[in-house]
C-alpha cells in the first residue's frame, strides 16, 4: 500500500476539526491539525505536508495571510503544497483574491464531505 499523505488541517473549531479528520482518517490520510495560523507556518516547517485544508478565519494570522507566506517559502517543496481554502464567508473574497493568495480550491462551509475527499484526492497523489 501507498505510504499514507499527511493533511494539515487549519481550524480552529474542534467540531469541524474532529469531522474533518475522521474523514480523512477514513480514506488512509494521515492528518496533523492547527487551531491558528502561527501553528499552521510552524508545522509546514516542521514536517512533510502533501495538503493543507486552510480555514480562512483562523486567530493569529488568517488562512489569506498564511497561504501567501507558504507561497513565499524559499523552500520550493513548502511554496507548493497544495491549499484548498474552506471558508463559511467566501462572499469576503473574489476568487481573483484566492488566485492572488496562492489557493488552489475552495470548499464551502457547511462542509459537503464527499466534495472534501474529492477535492483532497485531486491535489494529493
Amino acid at each position: 500500500m501507498a505510504e499514507s499523505k499527511t493533511i494539515l488541517i487549519a481550524e480552529d473549531s474542534s467540531v469541524i476539526l474532529n469531522l474533518t479528520k475522521k474523514i480523512l482518517e477514513l480514506q488512509n490520510y494521515k492528518v496533523v491539525s492547527a487551531k491558528n495560523g502561527g501553528e499552521v507556518l510552524k508545522k509546514v516547517q516542521d514536517q512533510k505536508i502533501d495538503a493543507i485544508l486552510m480555514d480562512l478565519n483562523i486567530p493569529v494570522k488568517n488562512g489569506m495571510e498564511c497561504t501567501k507566506e507558504i507561497r513565499a517559502n524559499q523552500d520550493p517543496q513548502i511554496a507548493q503544497i497544495p491549499i484548498i481554502a474552506v471558508t463559511g464567508n467566501a462572499n469576503n473574497y473574489t476568487l481573483e483574491q484566492f488566485k492572488e493568495a496562492g489557493i488552489n480550491a475552495y470548499l464551502p462551509k457547511p462542509l459537503d464531505f464527499d466534495m472534501l475527499v474529492q477535492t483532497v484526492k485531486e491535489y494529493v497523489h
